[in-house]
């Protein structure tokens, strides 16, 4: 027999179940993805949904029933509807199907932001296919490498990586190409083949997305085909996202971030606005002349269009846009504060891995009380810091970042997974909550430097010195030291006709943090080398030659 105590558990589960629900419709619904239809376009979304399911090639589908003749995709070609968009996927997945690839095979895509990159993606889920999103930055062994590693069957790639393309070993196809191609092209097979809708395959692909390899090989993160209704309501109820907008996507689509926000672009019907190469004046002219409600970008691009001369922001003013939606990366220093400034305050920050998805989000009033926060947990994701031995840290006091996510990636392609305590997975980073709740992130887990004995993380040497008058950009990392097993080298771009020094950047130092993170090395450098997606190549920094040590603590 049911106790009294079972019976009202019971009904307070069901409560919460009931107040989820509400949530998630109100989300939905302020974000668009729940409005009034006529009858047969409702009928045909609901067709779609049935045959697809929530996949890429789900939405297509939908999108072409519920706003067939809307703007989708605005590129350096010109503009594709949403039918369009539809029925070119679907062309180009009859073609591949016709060319052997069909459920499961493997699909490499090297290809920079434009309409071949979203077509094949599309076209990759009407196949079923494994769809492998591949560094722009790789060189020929790298990618020889990854897509042997992988078992990819077909590359998809742009003309400008012929060169490390040719050793591929698998059939290559051309994406965007200024003149003759070396094979046949994206735009051949769309015209080659009927525009008719393909059947669904038995089971749905998966994307394969690469780890940043930053600290090694890039790894491989399997991602589930659809992304759970919990991780969706949760970002759309930080941040304000809404459908039929404008959407300028900046950030690298191979990447999860810009991944990310071309899926969810999509998903609610927006206007996608891209351009192949990042350049700060280009992107403030598209944010202006398409008058961008949103914009997805990597803190380095933040900062490089608030490096623009006044008058060149001046002429590309941005009254539409309500959401710069920064994530890839850490904001160094004040670039928030000063991006608010400039533009309103409109930067969100989001905090998350290719693991485990979006874990934070700062809105703008916690970016203007904390500068640095990566925020608050999103709704129904649970975030805990952990000390070594996976037992919880004392409020205040910095641990090891694990997360409960329903977005969580299904593992790493060559086996394995991230650590996991219970049933929380490990971002690999180290961070602390502040008494408003928010989290900020101290750095990688394998990041901290012992110097002397002393725990130190670059984070916060970081932030000090990118505040600093001459400094453009900084780096810290550990190098090896025979006294002190580790010293800090703070690696710096100064600012145009800066004249700042060595001693300069230690004394700043000094005066503010403890003696331990004063860093003895100096280097100074044009720019810091960076990842496609806006990371500092730490490992790089650290195999700089020396420069001349300052004292010793």
């Amino acid at each position: 027999m049911t106790s009294p105590v079972d019976r009202v558990g019971s009904v307070l589960r069901g409560a919460g179940a009931v107040r989820r629900g509400a949530q998630t419709v109100s989300v939905l619904a302020r974000a668009g993805l729940i409005a009034p239809m006529p009858p047969r376009t409702l009928a045909g979304v609901a067709r779609a949904a049935r045959r697809w399911d929530r996949t890429l090639a789900g939405t297509s589908a939908a999108n072409a029933v519920r706003r067939p003749g809307a703007e989708a995709l605005i590129d350096e070609r010109g503009t594709l509807t949403y039918g369009e968009l539809h029925a070119r996927s679907s062309a180009l997945a009859n073609a591949l199907a016709a060319r052997g690839q069909g459920a499961g095979s493997g699909i490499g895509l090297l290809c920079r932001d434009h309409r071949h990159f979203v077509e094949t993606v599309l076209a990759c889920s009407k196949l079923g296919g494994r769809l492998l999103l591949l560094n722009t930055s790789f060189s020929g062994p790298q990618l020889q490498d990854v897509l042997a590693r992988e078992g990819a069957d077909v590359l998809v790639h742009d003309a400008e990586f012929d060169v490390i393309a040719e050793g591929a070993g698998v059939p290559r196809i051309v994406g965007w190409t200024d003149g003759a191609a070396t094979a046949e092209t994206v735009e051949d097979l769309v015209a080659s083949a009927p525009d008719t809708e393909p059947e669904p395959p038995a089971e749905a692909g998966r994307v394969i997305i690469l780890t940043s390899g930053t600290t090694g090989t890039p790894k491989g993160a399997r991602r589930a085909p659809t992304t759970p209704t919990d991780a969706i309501v949760g970002f759309l109820e930080r941040m304000p996202v809404r459908s039929d907008a404008t959407h300028v996507i900046v950030a690298p689509l191979f990447h999860s971030w810009g991944f990310a926000h071309m899926g969810l672009s999509l998903m609610l019907g927006c206007r996608i606005v891209l351009r192949r190469r990042f350049d700060p004046e280009a992107t403030l002219r598209l944010m202006s002349e398409h008058r961008a409600r949103l914009v997805a970008l990597v803190p380095v691009m933040a900062q490089r269009i608030l490096e623009l001369p006044e008058d060149v922001r001046a002429r590309h003013r941005c009254p539409a846009l309500e959401i710069a939606a920064f994530g890839g990366s850490a904001i160094p220093g004040d670039l928030a504060i000063r991006f608010m400034d400039a533009f309103g305050d409109v930067v969100y920050n989001t905090y998350g891995s290719t693991e485990v998805a979006v874990v934070t989000i700062a809105t703008p009033a916690d970016l203007r009380a904390a500068p640095h926060t990566a925020g608050r947990p999103v709704e129904r994701v649970v975030v805990r810091l952990l000390d070594d031995r996976g037992r919880p840290v004392p409020d205040g006091e910095a641990g090891r970042i694990f997360v409960g996510s329903s977005a969580a990636f299904e593992g790493y392609t060559g086996g394995g997974s991230k650590e996991v305590v219970g049933e929380l997975m490990a971002t690999g980073d180290v961070g602390r909550f502040d008494g408003a709740g928010r989290l900020a992130i101290e750095g990688r887990d394998d990041d901290m430097i012992v110097s002397g004995g002393e725990n130190v993380f670059p984070r916060e040497v970081e932030d000090l010195l990118s505040g600093l008058d001459g400094v453009r950009e900084v780096a810290v990392v550990g190098v090896p030291d025979d006294e002190f097993g580790q010293r800090l080298r703070a690696v710096v771009a100064r600012a145009d006709g800066a004249e700042l020094t060595a001693d300069d950047v230690r004394n700043a130092v000094r005066e503010r943090l403890a003696r331990d993170k004063v860093p003895r090395d100096v280097l100074f450098v044009d720019e810091l080398p960076r990842t496609a997606t806006g990371k500092v190549l730490k490992r790089a920094l650290a195999d700089l030659p020396p420069a001349p040590a300052g004292p010793a603590r």
